[in-house]
């Protein structure tokens, strides 16, 4: 059992973590937000308290149904994706094995179930940390978003990269404010989409996300900057931006 008092979080000592867990089991979505705040403020930092708290964290999930378990893994998923950015969280990826492979089952499970496509990437990319999938464990909420900033890699302007609702183009303004030069995007074919991109697109159209599968093709294609015309690769520059 964790020795509280002994670990800490981003307020300092973690002796109030256990009861914060408590109140999160009883009021998950409630408490949600103060939960994080206390073990992964702004969902890119994790602590010695954060790690310690998986196994409880997979002991709620684990203790509902599918479609009422999403609050414990939206906090389980940024934790586990931070553990790679320090030596103790890459250690606690062991120690915590057994309860990160359970969440990642508990997770697959919620992603078969009808959802908003917001709710089903935070769980995709839950899995993916999960899973040990750097990048993607937290770069794939842009892309329910609908939009992407990066620099062109030749010029360095910023580029809005868009696919969604609003159209598949990139551009150098922001689109949102008027008329601006909007350059196509360059979707991959489906059978050009390997690995990780492959295995995404057929989930996503396993589990009936077919909005999502949509844009899948784009983020793992190519975009052209609009200010010197540089062909580059969506996700690379995603993933540099990261």
């Amino acid at each position: 059992m964790a020795d509280w008092a002994e670990l800490s979080d981003a307020y300092g000592s973690a002796d109030d973590v256990p009861a914060l867990l408590d109140r999160f089991e009883a009021d998950p979505r409630g408490v949600w937000s103060e939960l994080m705040d206390r073990l992964c403020p702004m969902l890119d930092t994790a602590f010695s308290a954060s790690f310690a708290a998986l196994p409880r964290l997979a002991d709620i999930a684990a203790g509902r149904e599918p479609d009422e378990r999403h609050w414990a893994l939206f906090a389980a998923g940024p934790i586990v994706a931070c553990a790679r950015r320090s030596a103790e969280g890459v250690a606690a990826r062991d120690v915590y094995a057994s309860q990160i492979a359970e969440l990642l089952r508990l997770t697959e499970e919620c992603l078969r179930l009808p959802m908003d496509m917001q709710a089903y990437v935070g769980l995709l990319q839950a899995a993916l940390a999960f899973e040990g999938v750097a990048v993607w464990d937290e770069r794939l909420d842009n892309l329910a978003q609908g939009e992407y900033e990066v620099d062109c890699p030749y010029c360095g302007v910023n580029l809005f990269v868009v696919m969604g609702e609003d159209g598949f183009f990139s551009c150098s303004n922001d689109y949102a404010l008027g008329q601006v030069e909007r350059t196509p995007l360059r979707p991959a074919a489906p059978a050009e989409l390997e690995g990780l991109a492959g295995r995404l697109r057929e989930q996503t159209l396993a589990d009936r996300q077919s909005a999502l599968a949509q844009r899948l093709p784009y983020l793992f294609g190519q975009a052209e900057c609009a200010d010197c015309g540089t062909v580059f690769s969506v996700a690379d520059r995603v993933a540099v931006m990261g």
